[in-house]
């Protein structure tokens, strides 16, 4: 399962159709980062670069030149060196990425110096993505200044930049069938390893402990990292929104909450769930746990096209202040509630963000001031959350130290949606019968 070279040379040839006449654009890897002293974190690929390419080595640069007749498509990349190879695995080489990767020209990196600035003189605009890496900043405009220098004799120069991620990111906003399948494939390994994290949990273990679980089952069926930090928080951990130490003895009868995913061919999952550490809720866990999921599957339930962004979590304020007020953690009319925004110090995020290859994916939420609607192949995380604080002095002492957050992966379709992390417990039901089984 893995995106062709034919669905990469078709987003090459949509981005060229969307760009200025007589422009290039150059997009830049992924720059290795040193962990600590001379040991590199692994190396992930730059994003845009991967998604126009598939190419997932570290020191080269893509050009686009729309309409140029000797090839629109150009790589620089590292040369086949037999010796870098033995410590550092094999390499492509220029020849074998013009077929590999269907490009239609490639140089060794190490020559783009003398041959980017006459790729750039003659165009009008240069896209590239600006203020990311200040490094390659100063490259491209050392490039471009080569060009200005022998304006005199005739050159021309570039006398526009342009950002090239608004039309990327609008193309990667939209996933295609073989995106989607790999989303799929991300998701459901996701629910696997929260089900045997799930299985495992005991009082006395250790948050490290519940992590490792399914770190396994993410690394065993070929996932080489998680889509992003995971969370595991056990008992009033939970109320710390990105708690990562993972440190902490699991207390019975407090809740854990895991937020985990992982990255299967570059594109990621996201999948919350909160269970109780021995594998039963309490009244107030109950009473919140399900609260939580009431608001997550109404809001689930607007997705479909044309549907604005906003709506999901507006659905979920409507609900969870409802529920509030009804438990009496809230006191007034619901609508001022919402209008002074008194639920947020229970409910301070928004309830999702585009998911893909970022697990913070790409995509504007707004055109032009206003909510942007939902299209089929947008694909949502969908995770409100209720977490009430031991410093909020405002609550009976029986809710104090519980936190709750549900969450799942969304694509919008022609007809609706389609739930991408579905099959794992959900309800209070079926999490403590799913535990008491294990």
């Amino acid at each position: 399962m893995s995106i062709s070279q034919k669905e990469f040379q078709q987003r090459r040839s949509d981005l060229m159709s969307l760009m200025e006449s007589n422009s290039i654009a150059i997009l830049a890897s992924a720059t290795p980062i040193v962990r600590n002293g001379d040991s590199e974190y692994r190396y992930r690929q730059n994003s845009d670069m991967y998604y126009l390419t598939g190419f997932s080595e570290a020191h080269s640069v893509l050009v686009l030149i729309p309409g140029r007749e000797q090839g629109r498509c150009l790589l620089f990349c590292q040369e086949k060196d037999p010796l870098k190879e033995l410590w550092n695995g094999k390499l492509l080489g220029p020849e074998s990425a013009i077929t590999h990767l269907c490009m239609d020209d490639a140089f060794p990196i190490t020559d783009i110096d003398d041959i980017l600035p006459g790729l750039i003189e003659g165009r009008d605009r240069v896209y590239y993505a600006m203020g990311k890496d200040e490094l390659f900043d100063h490259k491209v405009m050392e490039w471009v200044n080569v060009v200005r220098k022998k304006v005199r004799s005739g050159a021309h120069s570039p006398g526009e930049f342009q950002v090239l991620d608004h039309l990327l990111h609008e193309m990667r906003l939209i996933k295609s069938k073989a995106e989607l399948d790999l989303m799929r494939e991300s998701g459901q390994i996701a629910v696997r390893a929260h089900k045997r994290a799930m299985q495992v949990c005991k009082p006395g273990l250790n948050e490290y402990q519940v992590e490792a679980e399914f770190m396994h089952e993410f690394f065993k069926t070929g996932c080489r990292a998680p889509a992003y930090t995971s969370i595991v928080a056990g008992g009033a951990n939970a109320c710390i929104l990105h708690y990562t130490e993972n440190n902490q003895p699991l207390i019975a009868g407090d809740l854990l909450l895991i937020d985990a995913g992982c990255e299967f061919e570059y594109y990621a999952s996201d999948i919350t769930r909160t269970f109780p550490v021995n594998g039963k809720f309490s009244a107030e866990q109950k009473a919140i746990y399900e609260l939580v999921l009431k608001a997550q599957l109404a809001a689930i339930d607007t997705i479909k096209p044309g549907c604005h962004w906003n709506i999901p979590h507006d659905t979920t304020v409507k609900v969870l202040t409802e529920g509030l007020v009804e438990l009496g953690l809230l006191q007034g009319d619901v609508a001022q509630l919402i209008e002074t925004g008194a639920y947020k110090d229970f409910y301070m995020h928004r309830a999702g963000h585009w998911l893909g290859m970022d697990v913070h994916d790409v995509g504007d939420y707004k055109i032009e001031g206003k909510w942007r609607e939902l299209e089929p192949g947008m694909v949502l995380t969908v995770e409100p959350g209720l977490y009430i604080s031991p410093a909020n002095k405002n609550v009976e002492p029986r809710w104090l130290g519980i936190g709750v957050r549900i969450e799942d992966d969304v694509a919008v379709t022609r007809s609706g949606f389609e739930v991408l992390t579905s099959g794992l417990p959900k309800t209070v039901q079926e999490i403590e019968t799913f535990m008491a089984a294990a």
